[in-house]
Order: structure tokens, then sequence, then C-alpha cells
């Protein structure tokens, strides 16, 4: 009787173990890890529907789309945190989507102090606009800045929690996208940009801020 309650345990405290966790085991590494892959697709679908339901609510003033999303939002991220990623939604939706690419493992430790980052924001944004209906320029702020750190994660691979995670621990970051945490080694040469790339860029953005604010600096200097 003891033997089989004692063997039930060990069953259900492995089912357990495999339903909470917080990142892959992957032979050869050593920390545990997350396809980035998959991690920039999930960031990329909130983004996307996040995006929607700000704007919406910015410029029609119905704030409903966005109440749903930051719940939705706030879901996702109480699982990521207290679960398991691999059960959140969007990740599972960006494992879908990539599950065809070669994955591209990064380390979990410095995952878990950006979401849970990006918990917190979504925590305010619950507080603020679900349950008590603010409306303001800490909504804007506070919705701006998700929307900012979710684009830079989906699109160019930077993880801002990450950065913050390398100043205070010690060891630093593992598995970096890119191995962005080694730069020991230098850029390679096709990663430096010449000075004709340099000239298009500041040309693109002196022309990007005239298209912007031309009438208004013109207003302020001639009166027109």
């Amino acid at each position: 009787m003891l033997k089989e309650f004692i063997l039930s345990w060990n069953g259900n405290n492995n089912k357990m173990r495999k339903l909470f966790g917080f990142g892959e085991n992957i032979q050869g590494y050593e920390v545990l890890v997350f396809n980035e892959r998959e991690v920039r697709a999930a960031a990329g679908i909130v983004f996307f529907f996040a995006f929607i339901a700000f704007m919406n609510g910015f410029l029609t003033g119905n704030n409903e789309p966005t109440k749903l999303m930051v719940s939705v939002f706030l879901f996702d991220f109480f699982i990521r945190i207290f679960i398991n990623p691999k059960y959140a939604p969007s990740m599972v939706v960006g494992r879908w989507i990539v599950n065809n690419q070669m994955p591209e493992y990064v380390g979990a430790p410095q995952k878990r102090w950006a979401w849970a980052f990006g918990f917190v924001l979504a925590a305010i944004m619950f507080y603020l606009v679900v349950l008590n209906n603010i409306r303001g320029p800490i909504n804007i702020i506070t919705c701006a800045l998700c929307l900012g750190l979710l684009f830079f994660e989906a699109v160019f691979g930077i993880c801002a929690g990450c950065k913050v995670y390398n100043i205070i621990h010690k060891e630093g970051a593992k598995h970096c996208p890119g191995e962005s945490c080694d730069l020991s080694n230098g850029r390679e040469q096709i990663q430096n940009l010449n000075l004709l790339q340099k000239m298009i860029f500041t040309l693109s953005i002196l022309t990007l801020f005239y298209l912007t604010f031309g009438s208004a600096i013109k207003f302020l200097i001639f009166g027109k």
C-alpha cells in the first residue's frame, strides 16, 4: 500500500514538474533555454493586437478593445511567469508559426526577469484601465512602453529586460540572441557601416525630421 502511494506520488510529482517550469532543458546548454524564434513570434503577435486595440482607443475613445487586450496580456504573462511559458497562448501560437524553422536557443533566466517586468506593466494597466477606467497620460505612457518593448523584441531581437539582468547579475546573461552578450570577438566586416551607408542614414533621418516638423519650424522662425 505504501509502495503504491509512493509510486503514485512520484508519478504525480513528475507530471507537476512537466506542467510547471521555466525553460527547456536542451543538451549542450548549461542553463534552461527558450527558442528565440518562438519568443519573437509571440512578441510580434501580442504587439500586433495590442497596437490595434491601443490605436482604436486613442482614435475613437472606445476603450473596450483595450480593456480586453490588457486582460489577455495580463493572463498571458501570468502563465509565462507563474506556470510555464510554453502554455501561454501567445507562445503556443508562436511555436506553431515557426515550427518549421531551426531553433535558436537563448537563456531562460534573463527572460524571466524581462517578462516579470512585462507582467508588472500589464498589472498596472489592468488596474488603471480595466478596474478603474482611468484615462490620461499615465495610460498612454505605460501602453507606449509596453508596445515599444514588444516591438524591439519582435523586430530587432532586443530584450530590454535582459540588458537590466546583465547589470544586476554579475555572471551576466548567457546565450543571448545572436550571441550579443559576448562581443569579445568583435563585429564581423559585414556588420560594419561604411561612409556611404552612414551618409544615407543621416540624410534619411534629417529628411524625415523635416517632413514631420518642417511646417512647425517655419512657423516658429518666420511666423507663417
